[in-house]
C-alpha cells in the first residue's frame, strides 16, 4: 500500500490533549486541498483503564486503514520499539511524532525537530544565542535540543527532574552537534542565570493538565529572551511572566504549526500551506467545542 493521498484520515495520541488544535489544522488543510479528511483525537486519559494500551491503540489504527499517526507526550519514546523503521532525523534524536503506515510497516519520524527550528528562524532573528537553558529532556526536549544547534545556540545548559536523562541528552547531543557546547545543571537557581540569554520550555509544565512555571519567574530578567513549546494554553505562566518583564517571548504555536505542515506532507504525499494551517490554528478558540475534535 502506497501513502494514500486522496484522503486524511489520521489521529493523536497522548495525555491531556482534549484542547489539541492539530485536528482542525489537517482537516483545514485537507478541506482546501480537495481532500476529503478525518483526523481523530486519542486522548489515553479519557479511556477506560483496560483500553489504554498504546501497542493495542497503534495496532488499530494501521487496521482501520489510517494514513498516520501523530504522537505526543508521553509517548514520543515510547512508541519507537512498536515501530519497523525510523527515519534518519527520528533515529537521531531518538524521538517520534509522527507514524506513517506505508506498504504494511510502520516508519517513525521527528517533525518536532524542524517544526521548532522553522519557528525560531522566523520569529526569532536576532535573538542572543551565546547561552540557553532548555528544560526537559524528554520526547520533546530531545527534538529541541538539536534544533537549536541547528539555529546557532552556541551553549546549550540541560535541566530535568530526571538529571541521567539530563547528561543522556547532553551525551547525545554532544555526539549529533560537535559544534555545540552542552552541559547540564542538577537546580534552576542564580548560578544557572549568569550569562543567559535564552530559555526553552519542552517539558510538560504549563499545560492545563500540569499547571505552573517550569522555571523560577523570580529569576527571569528583562535580557533574556523565552521560548515555550506547550500552546494548550497558549499563554503559559512562564511566557506571562516573561512578557511582565519585557521579555522576548516565542509561543509554542510556531513549533506546533511548522510540524503539522511537515507531519501533513508525510501523511498524503502532498505539500501543505503555513499559512492556511496556521490561520486553523488561530481560528481554533472561534470553533464550536462540540465540532473543534471531530
Amino acid at each position: 500500500m502506497t501513502v494514500r493521498n486522496d484522503i486524511l484520515l489520521a489521529g493523536l495520541i497522548g495525555r491531556g490533549i482534549a484542547r489539541s488544535r492539530t485536528p482542525e489544522m489537517h482537516m483545514a488543510e485537507a478541506f482546501a486541498q480537495g481532500l476529503r479528511g478525518v483526523y481523530r483525537i486519542v486522548d489515553v486519559d479519557t479511556l477506560p483503564e483496560e483500553d489504554q494500551n498504546l501497542k493495542a491503540i497503534v495496532h488499530a489504527a494501521e487496521t482501520t486503514g489510517f494514513n498516520g499517526l501523530n504522537v505526543t507526550y508521553p509517548f514520543k519514546m515510547e512508541v519507537i520499539p512498536l515501530l519497523d523503521e525510523l527515519s534518519p532525523n527520528a533515529a537521531a534524536v531518538g524521538s517520534v511524532n509522527t507514524i506513517v503506515f506505508r506498504d504494511g510497516r510502520r516508519i517513525g519520524h521527528n517533525t518536532d525537530l524542524w517544526g521548532f527550528a522553522e519557528s525560531f528562524r522566523r520569529n526569532m532573528d536576532g535573538a542572543a544565542l551565546d547561552k540557553v537553558l532548555l528544560i526537559g529532556a524528554g520526547g520533546a526536549g530531545v527534538a529541541v535540543a538539536h534544533a537549536l544547534a541547528d539555529c546557532g545556540v552556541a551553549h546549550l545548559t540541560i535541566f530535568d527532574l530526571d538529571a541521567a536523562r539530563a547528561d543522556q541528552l547532553a551525551r547525545q547531543v554532544r555526539d549529533n552537534r560537535p559544534g555545540l557546547t552542552v552541559g547540564t545543571t542538577a537546580a534552576l537557581d542564580e548560578t544557572v542565570t549568569q550569562g543567559l540569554t535564552g530559555i526553552v520550555n519542552a517539558s510538560p509544565v504549563g499545560m492545563a493538565k500540569t499547571p505552573g512555571s517550569p522555571f523560577p519567574l523570580g529569576l527571569l530578567r528583562p535580557g533574556i529572551w523565552v521560548a515555550d513549546i506547550v500552546y494548550f494554553p497558549l499563554e503559559t505562566e512562564l511566557l506571562a511572566g516573561a512578557r511582565k518583564l519585557g521579555c522576548r517571548v516565542l509561543p509554542g504555536s510556531g513549533m506546533a504549526v511548522f510540524q503539522a505542515v511537515r507531519a501533513f506532507e508525510l501523511f498524503t504525499g502532498r505539500p501543505a500551506d503555513p499559512l492556511r494551517m496556521k490561520a486553523a490554528f488561530d481560528a481554533f478558540d472561534q470553533t464550536p467545542r462540540e465540532t473543534a475534535d471531530a
